[in-house]
């Protein structure tokens, strides 16, 4: 027996592609260790990188961890350029 939508058994359950928030936080993750990363060393850089891959990931691919991603980014960024600023006047 086949079903309307297709040559396939009825017995058999169809997986299509993941949705893309559902399955992947590679570009939320990448930036919260580059918002870590930045609070300590290059926060121009490292932090600010990592601000722009999370606004990446929170607007193209969709992804939950996305404003956490934004908040550590941002954290780092100023953070770290404060604490370079404090290191930096001893």
């Amino acid at each position: 027996m086949t079903t309307p939508y297709g040559n396939r058994p009825t017995g058999q359950q169809y997986y299509g592609a993941p949705e893309a928030g559902a399955s992947g936080n590679v570009f939320s993750i990448i930036a919260i260790v580059l918002g870590v990363i930045g609070f300590i060393f290059l926060p121009i850089v490292f932090a600010l990188g990592g601000l722009i891959m999370a606004i990446i990931a929170k607007t193209v691919r969709h992804e939950r961890l996305a404003t956490i991603a934004i908040v550590v980014s941002a954290v780092g960024l100023v953070g770290g350029m404060v604490l370079g600023a404090i290191v930096a006047s001893m």
